[in-house]
């Protein structure tokens, strides 16, 4: 899997791009080698809202996009928080094509032979 962090209006440093590679390796593991994460960064400037810091992943898999954006206090946490939730639908798509591939195989065994 190819991941590309990029940062909007802030620094993405080495230690927090290793930070979010080592995150994403479970996810990594589960999809093709063909698959690309993007990851944006952006600390929003509203002093009222107490969660300023958003990550935003986009997971782009052959045929589908998978997508999620946290906010929380740091960064760090963001990122956590969208790896766990991407973790989560890729798991759930996963399952969804084992399913389909699983009737369709049933669907023809059950198919008289002509």
């Amino acid at each position: 899997m190819q991941i590309a962090v990029k940062g909007r209006g802030i620094h993405v440093g080495d230690q927090l791009r290793e930070r979010i590679e080592k995150r994403f390796e479970k996810v990594g593991r589960q999809v093709s080698e063909l698959a690309t994460l993007e990851v944006e960064l952006r600390r929003e400037r509203n002093p009222g809202i107490p969660d300023s810091d958003v990550a935003e992943v986009t997971l782009h898999l052959k045929g589908v996009t998978l997508r999620a954006c946290e906010r929380a206090r740091d960064l760090q946490t963001a990122v956590n928080l969208c790896a766990e939730d991407l973790a989560r639908q890729v798991k759930r798509h996963r399952d969804k094509r084992r399913r389909r591939r699983e009737a369709r195989a049933h669907a023809a065994s059950l198919r008289p032979a002509v």
